[in-house]
């Protein structure tokens, strides 16, 4: 279960996001805060992840316990995976924007947060062959049908009911392609933890990587407001709580479940997303969104019981 409460705890950080960014300055932009949350949470994640993974390597040395592999000796192909862990990090961001920017927050965030648990059970049953249980299918059933409730609620007591105008088919994709970055991440860490390399490193290489490709952005985009102390205080908040932090208990969580479930256990983000809203924010729901908000935490509830039995150990089996 310290797994589970470990991906709990990672989207309850996850979920202070939107809260974080309504309470800081104005004058930022999704891109501008996304790259800087990058750059400072992948930078904190990496000397965190070093600073662990030294630990355990001396301990392992004293204790005579077997060391697990190390970028030294590991190969090109498990470093390629992590870097691609590290660009499918910094490519969620635009593509989540894209979504909410053209279909609105609550279709943006249903479909990108929805889509990415039945993606990852999807990635992990053709990679490994290994079906998803029945209680990770009716928990995930559950849980983005509260998703969904929750969105639409929302949507429907901002707009005072009235009907919107259709879904835009590149938002779609958008939040789509974000979903399926973070179920790729997911599938590539569970698969490297697999083969014997410490969750740390993995998770550090992620954030070293990330932070590299971020950096690039940051001549193109507006800063000014990182220069005021409530865009500082937000930024630190963003980068080193939702991603440096967040990561690491994430990813150690993920060395005792599927990625599937682990993805599902995420849906936790909206969940805190919404009582923030309501606690901090002032925000109203619907009576829509209540439910969606029971039916959520009830498919959450399955899961994190459903999971409490240690997770298979047999590797990934793909050929080649």
């Amino acid at each position: 279960m310290l797994h589970v409460f470990a991906v709990l705890a990672a989207a309850l950080l996850f979920g202070t996001t939107g809260t974080a960014m309504a309470l800081g300055p104005e004058g930022t932009t999704p891109l501008s805060v996304g790259a800087v949350r990058l750059v400072i949470g992948g930078t904190g994640l990496a000397i965190i992840a070093f600073l662990l993974t030294r630990r355990h390597a001396l301990r392992s040395r004293a204790t005579g316990e077997p060391r697990p592999l190390s970028l030294a000796t590991g190969g090109i192909r498990p470093i390629a995976l992590m870097v691609l862990t590290g660009f499918c990090l910094a490519l969620y961001q635009p593509l989540f924007f894209l979504g909410t920017e053209r279909n609105g927050v609550a279709v943006g965030t249903v479909v990108a947060l929805g889509s990415a648990p039945i993606l990852a059970g999807l990635l992990e049953w053709g990679l490994t062959r290994r079906m998803p249980s029945g209680t990770w299918m009716t928990a995930t059933a559950l849980a983005t049908v509260g998703v969904v409730l929750l969105g639409f609620g929302g949507e429907a007591a901002a707009a005072g009911g009235a009907g919107g105008g259709g879904t835009d088919p590149i938002g779609l994709l958008g939040s789509v392609g974000a979903g399926a970055t973070f179920a790729v991440i997911a599938n590539v860490q569970r698969r490297l933890l697999d083969e014997g390399w410490d969750p740390f490193t993995v998770v550090g290489s992620m954030g070293a990587s990330s932070a590299v490709i971020s950096a690039l952005v940051l001549p193109f985009v507006d800063l000014a407001w990182l220069a005021t102390p409530t865009g500082l205080v937000m930024a630190l908040w963003l980068g080193l709580a939702t991603i440096s932090i967040a990561y690491v208990m994430f990813t150690w969580g993920l060395g005792g479940l599927t990625a599937a479930t682990a993805a599902t256990l995420t849906l936790g983000e909206p969940l805190t997303a919404s009582i923030l809203g309501i606690v901090v924010l002032g925000e109203r729901l619907s009576a829509l969104a209540i439910i969606g908000l029971a039916i959520l935490a009830l498919g959450l509830a399955l899961l994190a019981w459903g999971s409490r039995a240690p997770r298979d150990p047999v590797p990934f089996a793909v050929e080649g």
